[in-house]
């Protein structure tokens, strides 16, 4: 999943960076408001973590562009503005969730995964395919109760698959949620991961529909 941060402090943009990293998201992280107003119109994001005291645009006005813009993805607002009036002006202004500083990354990870999930209609933190299971808190897959080995990536595009079962799924669309803008992707890079998927569950579950992209198939 690929997570748009907005955070001018260099320590804790650094420090979610680095963790989101960690916990298999790709990020894009902008810490000037003015460079980073605009990006959620050119990339996929799954959803936004975004600071209210940015410098040039604040994030609040961040957010009323990108709502009358209509765009709907999930917004974290992450900001030391903790009096109720701010809470209150956030979340009406079209924020899905509001968490202050200090903050916990553990709580930040639980809730950008609790509104991506909503996002995709989704209640609960596993997603089932047949004798698949995906755990997205855990980051973790068993199939037939055993666990299956998956590089970061593989997860991150199993988890495509299932949260977007019904969808086709381009080349583009798919390297656009594995890899951030500073990432260099090789030629070849989702047909190698779409390849160990299917060595891995079976030969059958995900299928190529030509000129057009993939799909999940066959349920293992």
């Amino acid at each position: 999943m690929r997570i748009l941060l907005l955070e001018d402090d260099p320590l804790i943009g650094d420090g979610l960076l680095h963790g989101l990293q960690k916990h298999g998201f790709s990020v894009d992280w902008f810490n000037n408001g003015l460079h980073g107003k605009d990006a959620l119109s050119y990339a996929p994001y799954d959803a936004v973590v975004l600071d209210l005291g940015l410098p040039q645009v604040d994030g609040m006005d961040i957010l009323a562009h990108w709502r009358r813009q209509q765009l709907d993805t999930p917004v974290l607002i992450l900001t030391a503005r903790d009096a109720l009036p701010d809470r209150l002006a956030g979340l009406n202004a079209g924020a899905d969730d509001y968490l202050c500083k200090p903050f916990a990354l553990d709580e930040v990870i639980a809730r950008l995964l609790a509104l991506i999930r909503r996002s995709k209609g989704k209640s609960s933190s596993i997603l089932s395919y047949g004798a698949l299971s995906l755990d997205s808190h855990r980051k973790s897959a068993t199939l037939h109760g055993q666990a299956l080995t998956l590089t970061q990536r593989e997860y991150i595009l199993l988890e495509l698959l299932l949260l977007q079962s019904k969808q086709i799924l381009s080349r583009a669309q798919i390297e656009d949620k594995l890899y951030s803008w500073d990432q260099e992707v090789e030629s070849n890079a989702v047909e190698v991961h779409i390849h160990n998927l299917r060595k891995k569950i079976g030969k059958d579950f995900i299928l190529t529909r030509r000129g057009l992209g993939y799909q999940l198939g066959e349920a293992p």
